[in-house]
């Protein structure tokens, strides 16, 4: 046997002998997702054509571990199905993204510190979510510093964010963060506490969030902070449930709009009323802006949390929008239905007013009904939905349209294919 050869033989051996200390796991997912939009997260006109189109979310994913530490990487790339022309050599809207890449090492007596590009996902996501209903969704770039030990945990996270694009510019530029929108942040520090007991789950968290002060002049350390902070409840006993939210905000937005006394309240009940028949009803209140003045508002915004979830499907608010206006009043009620093993029908109804008026005095926003069907099979899943808003005076003023311009039918309607595939696994050695 040449020298070539032996060489090769030796490093396959020890690739071998490690990943028998190991565990590899090497994922995918592929999700293609059709939607029909007439009137989706806003009031289409009357003389607009409704939308049709087909995103694919491709996932892989690879996930090593060992008794030190794991590691993790996830590619991922968007595909609008059409948007790059035949033939063309690069894709054309730079949607291939990792996703996430970390490395968490295992400390002990409880402890590990997790750095990297991760999500951030913790209770039901109201403030902070994968936001996994977006093609794209939400990762945060961090450090973090974990406990957890029986049916405690606390979570410290930290982040320092820059926007460079060559080696030499933070030593120009500083510390100037350029990236703005969608309160992308330049500094961020997180508090999360969860307790566990018999029928009772709390959790608190604190969050900080750091943007970048363009005028220097007003505040000399270049930050507008904002502080989120709040708990958690859910409550179970029998067949019964209770989830509660409570949060407040305070200190400045992006821009140094200052935020005084703004807050978010919720409460759900659940009830199982058997195997196949669960029932829900709930209320939420998010305070909106009270005009006190022109660099000051009372609105709360849920941040980073999976909104899509939230205050109906159709992404009237809180997804890009209604970030500092009249707040929102919404009692909702839903019904899943088990309709066999591996199908279910899920019905909800949102009645929708603003926390405070409009300036004409409405403040009735309308009301919403979603309706989501899911099926699994062996090894993929299908959800069909369909939404349908019927907006009240208020609608039509807090969107800008009169009544007589916007499309009689409101709709949206959408079917999403979903598979994971396991491409490798192999089992730590004892």
């Amino acid at each position: 046997m040449n020298a070539i050869k032996k060489n090769r033989l030796a490093l396959l051996c020890l690739l071998v002998s490690q990943v028998s200390l190991a565990q590899l796991t090497i994922d995918g997912q592929f999700r293609p997702r059709t939607e029909y939009r007439n009137g989706f997260g806003n009031l289409i006109p009357d003389k607009a054509e409704p939308g049709l189109a087909t995103s694919t979310r491709a996932r892989l994913n690879i996930d090593y571990q060992t008794d030190a530490y794991q590691f993790y990487l996830g590619l991922q790339d968007v595909m609008v199905w059409g948007e790059n022309r035949q033939l063309l050599p690069d894709d054309e809207n730079n949607s291939f993204a990792v996703f996430e890449a970390w490395a968490q090492l295992h400390l002990g007596s409880g402890w590990s510190a997790k750095l990297g590009r991760q999500v951030l996902s913790y209770d039901d996501q109201r403030i902070l979510g994968e936001v996994d209903w977006a093609q794209q969704a939400r990762n945060h770039d961090a450090a973090l510093l974990r406990y957890f030990k029986g049916k405690f945990m606390m979570d410290l996270a930290f982040a320092f964010n820059q926007d460079f694009d060559n080696p030499n510019g933070f030593q120009s530029e500083g510390n100037t963060y350029n990236t703005v929108g969608f309160f992308s942040y330049k500094t961020m520090q997180m508090l999360y506490i969860k307790q566990k007991w018999e029928n009772l789950t709390a959790s608190l968290v604190a969050l900080n969030n750091g943007f970048q002060n363009f005028d220097e002049a007003e505040n000399a350390d270049g930050l507008s902070s904002l502080q989120t902070f709040g708990t958690h409840l859910v409550y179970k006993i029998g067949n019964l449930g209770f989830t509660a939210n409570a949060f407040l905000q305070t200190g400045e937005r992006q821009g140094g709009l200052k935020v005084k006394d703004a807050y978010l309240l919720g409460l759900d009940a659940n009830y199982k009323a058997s195997s196949a028949l669960d029932l829900g009803l709930g209320v939420e209140v998010i305070s909106g802006n009270d005009g006190q003045t022109v660099d000051e508002t009372g609105a709360f915004f849920p941040l980073y949390g999976t909104n899509h979830k939230f205050n109906g499907l159709m992404d009237y608010f809180y997804v890009g929008t209604h970030a500092n206006t009249v707040g929102l009043f919404d009692i909702h009620a839903s019904v899943n239905v088990k309709l066999g093993e591996k199908t279910s029908l899920l019905g909800k109804i949102w009645n929708f007013k603003g926390q405070q008026d409009l300036p004409t005095g409405e403040n009735a926003l309308g009301t919403e009904v979603d309706l989501v069907y899911s099926q699994s099979f062996n090894g993929y899943a299908l959800k069909i939905g369909y939404s349908h808003m019927f907006p009240a005076d208020g609608m039509y003023e807090l969107k800008g349209i009169t009544e007589a311009d916007a499309a009689s039918t409101q709709n949206w309607a959408w079917v999403m294919l979903t598979i994971k595939p396991k491409l490798f696994t192999t089992a730590k050695a004892d």
